[in-house]
């Protein structure tokens, strides 16, 4: 990335034209992506099926070398639709010069139908513009399936903070809402021409992200204030907000850094999920799949395991329990009933080893894990996942959070079934802090270091465990 003058402020930088990301967890963004290789390579198919009634094997393979040198697409909805076909026509006429060059230089255009390409040359970017149209119609559409906009909060009234305000503010097709800024100095120091609310001071921080239900917050603090910048995240620990560093990236380089952007402004992320974009496509595309082939192939098992919790002691099959889901949102999870209470107050006991409370079916169905079947049930209705930080019961969190520091960063993503702590050594009852700091400990880790290999090693490595594991009791 080459350095921007000294001079330049990032105000300067908000003004200039330049293409506008939509955030990574967009989902504009997805569709932006595949929008142009999609409309490009579904053009030429159809041309080829109807000049020559097939698709023959060199479509095939031109159409990998198209989607190669086109993917990621960039539409540009941000952006003048008039600004968008001029781009969508000089990004294609550059792709088919370089086509046409290497077609002519291997010989290989003789194996194509002259009057598909023909046809292709001038098909090819009219897909495409009628493609990003009906995408941009489709757009607030989209938008609301995603639900509401995130709410984000930014700490410092300065330059960058600003500009990153207008950026926001004139993004169409954004899923923020700015609330506000949090800074120290008083609205009399601040400019007085700025129609951004100030909110109030530092020490004020965690209370406004409560009572306005913040789930963004961008920092926009000068580098000189490291103190400051390290004393606002070490409290923030205790939330689950996205965190973002605003950087006055004109004033130093950043050493092998990925920032992302925010409506264009460069941001760094500090404290996010991982499941953003695509991956998070991914991670629920797997959860759907994996869970409905395991809900298959263990439906009869299930009815086993519900009639002998039934005959094994009074009270209800299915236990339902509160827990602290994504974001530190209460959800609902499901577990066949292995005690003779079915506890979900304030103070709950974990359970321990000779517990009386636990029945005999279900000391067999915790010692093997099997009363967790149910929650792939859960993870179908997108409370849970397949994989991730197990959840803890409510008064469960509200007593560790207090105790471990990062504590609440776990709730960053959706809890699961199994987790990469508990396939090592942290499954079952927690009875000290320093056991409860090592299962937090590996559930940041896997959090940092996400990918869906991980994600199929811990299934695995969970089934291996499940038979020879006697900690959970």
């Amino acid at each position: 990335m080459s350095r921007a003058p000294l001079g330049l402020s990032a105000a300067a930088l908000s003004k200039r034209s330049k293409p506008v990301s939509l955030g990574t967890d967009n989902l504009l963004s997805f569709f932006e992506t595949f929008i142009g290789p999609s409309s490009f390579i579904l053009s030429l198919w159809g041309l080829a099926y109807y000049y020559e009634g097939a698709i023959q094997s060199p479509y095939l393979i031109l159409s990998i070398l198209v989607f190669a040198l086109s993917f990621p697409g960039h539409t540009k909805l941000q952006s003048v639709f008039f600004s968008e076909v001029f781009h969508i026509v000089m990004n294609w006429a550059w792709l088919a010069g370089m086509l046409l060059i290497i077609g002519f230089a291997s010989g290989y255009i003789h194996d194509f139908s002259k009057p598909v390409l023909y046809a292709w040359l001038w098909v090819a970017p009219l897909t495409k513009i009628g493609a990003c149209l009906v995408l941009r119609g489709a757009a607030p559409a989209l938008l609301k399936l995603q639900g509401p906009p995130r709410r984000a909060l930014i700490v410092g009234m300065n330059e960058q903070g600003l500009a990153l305000a207008t950026r926001i503010g004139d993004a169409p097709y954004s899923r923020l809402e700015l609330v506000g800024f949090v800074d120290n100095r008083s609205s009399e120091r601040l400019k007085p021409a700025s129609p951004h609310q100030l909110l109030g001071n530092l020490e004020q921080l965690l209370g406004l992200i409560l009572r306005e239900r913040i789930q963004i917050i961008y920092l926009s603090l000068p580098m000189t204030s490291q103190p400051r910048i390290l004393h606002i995240l070490e409290e923030l620990k205790d939330t689950t907000v996205s965190i973002y560093f605003v950087p006055d990236m004109f004033v130093t380089d950043l050493i092998q850094s990925h920032p992302d952007s925010v409506c264009g402004m460069p941001v760094i992320s500090v404290c996010e999920s991982p499941f953003q974009g695509i991956d998070g496509v991914i991670k629920r595309l797997s959860d759907i799949v994996l869970s409905l082939l395991i809900l298959i192939m263990i439906f009869p098992l299930l009815l086993v395991i519900a009639v002998a919790v039934k005959i094994g002691s009074a009270g209800p099959v299915i236990f339902k329990q509160r827990r602290c889901g994504e974001d530190g949102k209460e959800i609902v999870i499901y577990k066949f009933r292995s005690m003779s209470v079915t506890e979900d107050g304030d103070t709950i006991e974990q359970a321990k080893q000779n517990d009386a409370r636990v029945t005999r079916v279900g000391a067999f169905l915790r010692r093997t894990s099997l009363d967790e079947l149910p929650q792939f049930i859960n993870v179908l209705q997108g409370r849970m996942s397949i994989v991730g930080p197990r959840p803890h019961a409510i008064a469960h969190n509200e007593l560790y959070r207090k105790l471990i520091k990062g504590y609440m960063v776990r709730h960053k993503v959706k809890p699961g079934i199994t987790g990469w702590a508990q396939v090592n050594g942290y499954r079952g009852e927690t009875r000290t802090l320093d056991k409860m700091q090592g299962r937090i400990d590996y559930d940041l880790d896997y959090l940092r270091n996400w990918s869906l290999q991980l994600d199929l090693l811990i299934i695995l490595k969970t089934v291996r465990l499940l038979l020879k594991d006697q900690k959970a009791y």
